[in-house]
C-alpha cells in the first residue's frame, strides 16, 4: 500500500499499546476497537483520559494499513491532507474539536466519512465532547460523527490511577510502592499522560542514580 504523503512525519508513541492501557470502565470500548468491525466509532472525554493512547494503539495493531492524524497539529494545513486517506484500512483522527467551526475542514472531513464508508475503511475519531456539543457548523458532519457508537472514555479513580502506574512500572521492569504512587497522584498533574511521563522520567533517574524509587527520591527529583 503506498504511503500517503503528509507534510509532517507522524510518529506513534512506543508505549501506546492495548496491553499497557488500564481499561477500568472502558473494557467494552477496547473490545470494540480491537474487534474492528464498526465502520465508525467516536470517542470523547472532557479531560485527558487516554484517547490518544487508544487511537495510536489501534494503529499499531494495523501497522502499514492505518494512519493516525492529530488534527490539533494539522489544522494550520490545507484540509486537502484528508484526501486519499480512505486507502487505509484504519483511519484515526484525534482532537476533532480542533477543526470545529472551520468550514473548509468540516466539509473535507464530511467527504472523508463518505469515502471511507464506501471504501470499507474503519474510521475512529476522538473529541473533547459529544458531536452535538462541539462547535461544528456543518449539520451533516455532526450526523456523520454520530453514525456509529459514541463512547465517553471513563476517567480513572485515584485508586485505579495507582494501579495503572504500578502496571506501567511492571511493564518497564521495576516496581512502584503504593505510597510513591499515591504521592505522585497527590502532588503532580493528575492526568495519566503526565503521570506516565513522570513515571518514565523517574525510572530513568533511579537507574542513573542507582537509587530505589522512594518518596524522598521523588521529592529530590521534583
Amino acid at each position: 500500500m503506498p504511503a500517503y504523503q503528509l507534510p509532517l512525519q507522524i510518529k506513534l508513541s512506543d508505549t501506546a499499546t492495548f496491553e499497557n492501557f488500564f481499561a477500568a470502565g472502558n473494557q467494552q470500548l477496547m473490545a470494540l476497537l480491537r474487534d474492528n468491525t464498526e465502520p465508525c466509532v467516536y470517542i470523547w472525554s472532557a479531560v485527558p483520559a487516554g484517547k490518544t493512547h487508544l487511537l495510536q494503539a489501534l494503529c499499531r495493531e494495523h501497522e502499514n494499513h492505518s494512519i493516525y492524524l492529530p488534527l490539533a497539529e494539522f489544522e494550520q494545513y490545507a484540509p486537502m491532507i484528508l484526501e486519499g486517506l480512505e486507502q487505509f484500512n484504519v483511519i484515526c483522527l484525534d482532537d476533532v474539536q480542533s477543526i470545529a467551526g472551520n468550514a473548509a475542514w468540516e466539509e473535507a472531513l464530511f467527504d472523508l466519512y463518505n469515502r471511507a464508508r464506501e471504501a470499507g475503511s474503519h474510521l475512529v475519531v476522538s473529541g473533547c465532547a459529544t458531536p452535538a456539543q462541539l462547535s461544528i457548523q456543518l449539520a451533516d458532519l455532526v450526523s456523520r460523527l454520530n453514525w456509529g457508537p459514541v463512547f465517553q472514555l471513563q476517567s480513572l479513580t485515584d485508586e485505579q490511577k495507582m494501579l495503572a502506574l504500578q502496571m506501567r512500572a511492571d511493564l518497564r521492569g521495576f516496581s512502584i510502592p503504593d505510597e510513591v504512587a499515591r504521592y505522585l497522584i497527590n502532588h503532580y498533574p493528575r492526568d495519566m499522560r503526565s503521570l506516565f511521563d513522570m513515571l518514565d522520567s523517574l525510572d530513568d533517574a533511579t537507574l542513573q542514580a542507582q537509587r530505589k524509587l522512594t518518596i524522598p527520591f521523588v521529592k529530590q527529583y521534583l
